[in-house]
């Protein structure tokens, strides 16, 4: 049992296979997919904590977000944990987490994203040729475009349209938050 828990290989794919199911939302990739394919020789009662186990490190690596130096603390821990982890298992989660943390981290930041970003943002400044009052014909407007949408949904436009009035009351609001904000950056 201990050395076939032992091999990189297999511990490599529970990883991958961990991080696919937990991370990157493939429900498919089960528990007992996991032990048939990477531990065939090993029972399932003695697979599951050794399962749980390594389940538990990965996610708390993954939302400590570590470093290198934090991982290395973080596995010298458990390697000298009663019931921890061997220093050859330890090696394998450095060598996965080196090559797998930009995508779980992208995949933690989308999955607690509630709403909808900012994708993209144009603007342009145009005359005005159409009014209800001949007046305001070839006044300037400041015309926006706004794209938002979720990571893998289609995205949603916003158009706005500001008369000059109008863009002066944004430009006074935002130099009010830009005030907020510098007297909340200042030390106290």
């Amino acid at each position: 049992m201990a050395g076939e828990l032992e091999s990189s290989k297999s511990l490599s794919g529970l990883l991958s296979g961990l991080a696919q199911r937990d991370f990157h939302g493939h429900p498919g990739i089960t528990k007992e997919l996991l032990r048939s394919q990477l531990y065939p020789e090993v029972p399932p009662e003695e697979f599951r904590p050794f399962l749980a186990k390594m389940r538990g490190i990965l996610k708390s690596v993954a939302s400590a977000d570590m470093d290198f130096n934090q991982l290395e603390a973080f596995l010298t821990a458990q390697t000298k944990k009663q019931g921890g982890i061997t220093s050859d298992q330890a090696a394998v989660i450095s060598k996965f987490w080196k090559s797998h943390k930009t995508k779980i981290r992208e995949s933690l930041m989308n999955q607690s994203r509630w709403d909808s970003g900012l994708r993209g943002l144009s603007w342009r400044i145009d005359g005005k040729s159409q009014s209800r009052h001949s007046a305001q014909i070839h006044n300037p407007v400041a015309i926006m475009e706004l794209e938002i949408g979720k990571s893998g949904q289609e995205s949603e436009f916003l158009f706005l349209e500001f008369d000059e009035a109008k863009v002066n009351q944004v430009l006074k609001k935002l130099s009010e938050v830009e005030e907020s904000i510098s007297t909340l950056m200042q030390p106290a």
